[in-house]
């Protein structure tokens, strides 16, 4: 079975855009449930009425799921704990705004979850304000259908489903008891000037025109409220390529190779017996040996009989698992997993030995955090800058008004993908200070420098706190104390050193 034959099983919607299907076929593979379309499981060979089930028309009983292994494992690296970026402006009023932000909307997990949606294709954020206070959340995009204009702007952004009429019904909708299980359009569309609400309309009557004027909202924006990020491509773009689609037909032979390789080792721990009977005796009686049970027994057979095991033997499960190995191998490379092997690693690696190891995840999350990072969250940061000066009082962040926030000069500082050790630092350290010293570099760009590889939340902050003791005139005393003393342990270690010479000689 390959992907194409897959997706067949897979229910198909005519009334949504084709994009809608594709992208609920590769949010199967995401979420690990590609095969529960499939009904037969795979111990099952043969059906209710005798006919041998074949292994296309089965579940795999093993699902290696390595396409969910390098989602999750590229958007760790992305926006994991330890590798949230922080940001820089020209204002540091402005980053400590956008700091609070994050605390208060739980920015990386948002971020976190559009990595792992949109590796399908595309993930958007919608941001709200409400009671002057920022709201950002994710949503399908399966169901949202973007605009731009000319310049490259979002100019619309529209949103329209199935949903039953319950479930309209418990918003508010005024939906008949007959009506409450069929099936409506729900619509809805966002421009710069307002968000209109649709009347919700049965499937069968078409999609809906009428614009309910109570539930529609004026927000006076002049902007969509949407924040879109295509996986893997440039703003502008509706959806970019998957980041595992090239893979998944590798995965299903992996999957089915795997289970058939399990069900022979089953059948060799517990192997089928075959008899070959013999000619019958001239009195016509056939021989039917001595087939009862007990350790004592054994198989009686005519002179020209036979037995034999259905087993597989251990060559055969050698080369199925060396032949997965291969198909593991395509499969990391095709899409830039990990392919470092666990069992290979002897001892801790420093922070740049790792990164070399996993190049390839590295690559892909690079590509990652321009996608939904310089043009995701970075936009997202300039949008509430604008929300800062269109909304009435301005908006409320970490308990305070904040009113006209300048975006200029926002920027992500990334930290480093894998932590340094200490060795590293020291040398890193050494070097800067002999840069600083011989006058190639400045102290400033030494402390961000040294403080984007140590992970430090905010460089500019730590400067800042390096020009606060610089200027404090106790911590400058001990330090000048702490100086001289070093400087005389150094010159009484050099007499030490001046005078055993000369008692050696």
């Amino acid at each position: 079975m390959d992907w194409q034959q897959l997706k067949k099983t897979y229910p198909q919607d005519n009334d949504l855009p084709a994009r809608a299907n594709r992208l609920s076929a590769l949010m199967r593979v995401r979420d690990c449930t590609q095969y529960d379309a499939i009904p037969n499981p795979f111990s099952s060979e043969y059906n209710g009425a005798g006919e041998y089930i074949p292994l296309a028309q089965r579940r795999p009983s093993v699902r290696t799921n390595m396409c969910a292994t390098v989602v999750d494992e590229s958007a760790s690296l992305v926006f994991g704990e330890c590798h949230w970026p922080s940001l820089t402006a020209e204002s540091d009023d402005v980053a400590q705004v956008m700091a609070a932000l994050d605390r208060e909307c739980a920015l990386p997990a948002v971020m976190l979850e559009a990595v792992i949606a949109g590796s399908v294709g595309s993930s958007a954020l919608l941001v709200e304000v409400v009671e002057r206070a920022p709201c950002v959340s994710m949503h399908d995009t399966r169901y949202l259908t973007p605009k731009w204009d000319a310049a490259g702007d979002l100019a619309t952004v529209t949103e329209q489903y199935k949903v039953k009429g319950a479930d309209l019904s418990a918003q508010g909708w005024p939906i008949s008891a007959d009506d409450a299980p069929a099936i409506f359009w729900w619509r809805r569309e966002w421009d710069r000037q307002e968000c209109r609400v649709y009347v919700p309309r049965l499937v069968s009557d078409g999609i809906p025109d009428r614009v309910d004027a109570a539930r529609t909202t004026q927000h006076g924006l002049s902007f969509v409220p949407w924040i879109w990020m295509a996986n893997l491509a440039q703003p502008g773009v509706v959806d970019g390529p998957c980041t595992f689609e090239r893979a998944i037909d590798t995965v299903i032979e992996c999957d089915y190779l795997l289970s058939q390789s399990g069900r022979g080792l089953k059948y060799s721990a517990d192997p089928k017996l075959v008899i070959k009977a013999g000619a019958a005796d001239p009195a016509g009686a056939a021989d039917d040996g001595g087939l009862t049970g007990g350790a004592a027994s054994a198989l009686t057979l005519p002179l020209d009989g036979d037995a034999k095991m259905l087993e597989i033997n251990g060559d055969a499960s050698g080369a199925m698992l060396a032949h997965y190995k291969e198909l593991r191998a395509i499969v990391m490379e095709q899409i830039h997993g990990n392919r470092a092997s666990a069992d290979k690693i002897s001892a801790a690696q420093s922070g740049r030995a790792m990164e070399m190891m996993c190049q390839s995840l590295v690559w892909l999350a690079d590509r990652l955090r321009l996608s939904y990072g310089e043009y995701g969250l970075l936009s997202l940061y300039r949008m509430i800058c604008r929300f800062s000066s269109v909304v009435a009082g301005g908006i409320k962040i970490g308990g305070e008004d904040h009113v006209g926030l300048e975006p200029d000069g926002l920027a992500l500082q990334w930290p480093p993908y894998f932590p340094s050790t200490d060795p590293e630092l020291l040398q890193l350290a050494q070097g800067l200070a002999t840069a600083v010293a011989s006058g190639f570099m400045s102290s400033e760009t030494a402390c961000s420098i040294y403080a984007a590889k140590v992970g430090t939340a905010s460089p500019q902050e730590e400067w800042n706190r390096v020009l606060d003791e610089l200027s404090d005139p106790v911590l400058i005393a001990k330090r000048q104390g702490a100086a001289n003393a070093a400087k005389a342990d150094r010159q009484a270690a050099g007499s030490g050193r001046t005078e055993t010479r000369q008692a050696t000689a």
